[in-house]
């Protein structure tokens, strides 16, 4: 960190009690916005037309349907730029509010900026191992009879993966660029109304939300486009079409790679600076939260936009582009074997997403500020807002999606089919609506268990902590059922559909799933506005306590970040629930590029084998490890940050009373360096550890006469590993939402309220879960669906 915002000086406190560090830097933007914002205007329109043009012809040169694609994402990042100057036209508030804003804005651009640094040195890396392994790998039938050679396939998979790397990157930054300009017109908002403030927030989150899927999808497209026109896809002694999706998973890796590295560095940096603050600033101290005496409270604030905002834009990014290359995968061999025209199959991802971007644009419009204001008019519940807006959405995603599903997956051969895949799209979306209330009821505290935590809460702390656990553990058993429920029955649809290869037998099974899939995703956008909508609010109450605005003001913004809890935790039980299915489908692509591969079928994996048992146990085991891995990494940059706030009350004691003024930088730079430095293992385990369980095992299998072992016991390793990651996700996120909203009641006056020995009880369950729902939950999710990405592109290495 620079050292002006490790020091942050700017006169004595008690002369200005509303006056903040001035922690500003330089205002950092990355290197291709730098370049772009240096070319004349009329040259960067120009280009601009030029590239479009250029985008559509190879859409147009490809099909239609691309051209549609690339319509609808275009017009989605006009909608954008209009939120974005509807955001960025509401009012900053006055300046002691827009100082702390100024000082959490430098901060979290500073650490995104050494984050992403580092992530990009890693991905240099890798990039160039991938590029090793594949110029020596052996090529498949396919790639032969097509003339990719070796050098060609590995320069277009490392393209891809730098590519995907880049986006996912762009994602994050965007993602944080929109929280750190729009929490400080949040909290001037909530000096109005409650509506107006929602209404800013929700439209913050959606124009985020907007271009991160857009991205994915245009992305994508163009990719897929570009090398369909470059390789001469299906002309003679080319390439087939049906194989061309292929080539697109190293994009999924690097969006993976740079996700989970985003999420594991920001979340890091975001609970242990949230523990700091908590534990001494609240339990010992006695101060309210995001209290300006609090030297830990401006990295807190940083957190959430780095945290939450930054790495869960990377993250869903990454969730829509391996959801869509997988389906493109599966659509495009089962296109192969029923002998039937696959564009649509192929491109039936792209135009679901497409529409993804209207419906939800629709839902985030359909919230709007009302006539009335004043702060003392009755609070309207943001929670039953926001869920009409989903409920929009949703209504829309239906009917689009059998649109869509008329349109293109309608065949001859199978007149029916593309209404038993508009089922299975309506059992995915139906399936990510229950996902949403299932997490709303076990993490909200108008529902009984989050109360009962509370509750719990006035015998001590012991008790507290046993029921949050209790209630996690719990709460993993009817996410479980519903994903075990629509499986089968996306499965049985898309078996039952009518196609049938040459030899008779059904193959729309696996294709039904991943349309499922693509169903739970279609709302996808909204569901990021929802997710982007609580670090904002979070950050909004921060700055409305640091400002020391009055409290009818902070009630307001109470009422938003306690809804705003809800929504972060239903998103997380969403992504998880995507992450399931969309794992699943890369396991199948898996099994069919291991066939390829080794010119013999893979159709199953016998765990009775010891070798293939011991893979699987190695999975699960991967799992606890990162949990545990990545918990102490809060742990020990927590400590880092109490310490140092202790040092400071007793170094300076008027801090208390406002007559000396507390060095935020110092925490800042703390964290910063710590979680920099402390994601590195965690995240090294994940992608490390299938390529050298396959590759011992590929040895052992040599020399033992089983030259498939290598490849069936990494298939037992991610089986496993899946199962486990979605247990311990779905354990570690609602236990932590529940705890965190447990505290959030008591602090409305339940059970003695704010400074009770319940409320310090509550504050400790909060603690605990801090690094649970955002640091170990969150990048789980995120490794379930690397390590399914990361063993497609190195299945090579496991033969």
């Amino acid at each position: 960190m620079d050292d002006d915002m490790e020091s942050g000086s700017l006169g004595p406190y008690q002369d200005k009690p509303r006056t903040f560090p001035n922690m500003r830097s330089k205002a950092y933007t990355p290197l291709i916005f730098r370049i772009l914002l240096g070319i004349n205007t009329r040259v960067l329109f120009m280009l601009l037309l030029l590239g479009l043009g250029a985008v559509f012809y190879v859409g147009a040169s490809t099909s239609p349907i691309l051209v549609f694609v690339f319509s609808v994402c275009i017009l989605s990042f006009l909608v954008s730029i209009y939120l974005t100057k509807w955001v960025l036209a509401k009012d900053e508030g006055p300046p002691e509010m827009v100082q702390i804003s100024d000082a959490i804005r430098d901060g979290a651009e500073g650490f995104f900026r050494t984050q992403y640094s580092s992530i990009s040195k890693m991905a240099m890396l890798l990039a160039l191992v991938i590029l090793c392994i594949y110029l020596f790998r052996s090529t498949t039938p396919q790639q032969e009879s097509s003339g990719l050679g070796r050098s060609s396939s590995a320069y277009i998979t490392v393209a891809a993966f730098l590519l995907g790397a880049l986006c996912s990157g762009i994602a994050g930054y965007v993602g944080m660029w929109v929280s750190v300009r729009a929490n400080v017109r949040v909290s001037s908002a909530a000096r109005r109304s409650a509506r107006e403030a929602l209404q800013v927030a929700t439209r913050a989150g959606g124009l985020s939300a907007l271009v991160v899927v857009g991205m994915a999808v245009l992305g994508i497209a163009i990719l897929y486009a570009t090398f369909y026109v470059w390789l001469g896809v299906d002309t003679p002694g080319a390439m087939k079409v049906t194989d061309l999706p292929l080539l697109l998973v190293g994009y999924g890796f690097g969006a993976s790679f740079v996700a989970l590295f985003a999420q594991l560095g920001g979340g890091i940096y975001t609970k242990a600076a949230d523990v700091g603050a908590d534990l001494v600033g609240k339990v010992e101290q006695g101060i309210p939260e995001d209290d300006p005496r609090n030297p830990a409270v401006i990295a807190d604030l940083v957190g959430d936009n780095v945290g939450d905002c930054a790495a869960r834009g990377a993250d869903l990014f990454e969730s829509i582009a391996a959801e869509i290359i997988s389906a493109m995968i599966l659509g495009g061999t089962m296109a192969q074997r029923c002998k039937i025209d696959p564009s649509g199959f192929i491109l039936f991802p792209l135009v679901v997403h497409s529409f993804d971007l209207v419906v939800s644009s629709v839902g985030i419009f359909s919230i709007r500020g009302t006539r009335e204001s004043g702060v003392k008019a009755p609070i309207e519940d943001p929670m039953t807002i926001l869920q009409k807006g989903y409920s929009i959405t949703i209504v829309l995603a239906v009917l689009t999606f059998g649109l869509s599903t008329r349109w293109l997956l309608y065949t001859e051969q199978a007149p029916s089919a593309w209404f038993n895949f508009a089922l299975c799209g309506l059992i995915g979306i139906i399936t990510a609506y229950i996902f949403v209330w299932i997490t709303k009821y076990y993490t909200d505290y108008k529902h009984e268990p989050v109360r009962a935590i509370a509750l719990s809460s006035s015998t001590g702390h012991g008790t507290n902590i046993i029921a949050g656990v209790s209630l996690g553990l719990e709460s993993t058993a009817l996410p479980v059922l519903v994903i075990s429920v629509s499986i089968v029955s996306a499965f049985w649809l898309g078996h039952s559909s009518g196609l049938v290869d040459e030899a008779g037998n059904p193959t729309g099974g696996l294709f039904g799933t991943a349309v499922a899939t693509m169903g739970m995703l279609s709302t996808a956008a909204y569901v990021l506005t929802m997710d982007m909508f609580g670090p904002i609010a979070d950050n909004a109450g921060g700055i409305v306590e640091m400002s020391q605005q009055p409290e009818s003001v902070r009630e307001i913004t109470d009422v938003l970040d306690a809804v705003g809890n809800t929504t972060k935790a239903t998103t997380k039980g969403f992504a998880i629930g995507s992450a399931a299915l969309a794992s699943f489908l890369l396991f199948s692509a898996y099994m069919d590029e291991v066939s390829a591969f080794a010119h013999e079928p893979l159709k199953q994996v016998d765990i009775a084998i010891p070798e293939v048992f011991v893979g699987g146990l190695l999975g699960s085991m991967l799992i606890f490890l990162f949990s545990a891995w990545a918990c102490s990494a809060v742990g020990r940059t927590a400590q880092e940050v109490v310490n140092e706030v202790r040092r400071q009350f007793i170094e300076r004691p008027g801090i208390m009373e406002y007559k000396e003024k507390p060095d935020y930088g110092r925490c800042v730079a703390i964290v910063a360096s710590a979680s920099l430095r402390e994601m590195i293992k965690p995240g090294a385990l994940a992608i490390i550890s299938p390529i050298v369980v396959g590759f011992l095992f590929r040895i052992l299998g040599y020399y033992t006469g089983h030259p498939l072992l290598g490849a069936k016991v990494v298939a037992a390793f991610l089986m496993f590993a899946t199962v486990s990651g979605i247990l311990m996700a779905l354990f570690l996120n609602t236990a932590g939402g529940a705890w965190d909203n447990a505290k959030k009641y008591i602090e409305t006056g339940a059970l003695g309220g704010k400074g009770s020995d319940a409320h310090k009880a509550a504050v400790t369950g909060d603690t605990v879960g801090d690094p649970f729902k955002d640091t170990a939950g969150p990048s789980l999710h995120v490794v379930i669906k690397m390590l399914a990405t990361i063993t497609l592109v190195m299945a090579p290495v496991f033969l």
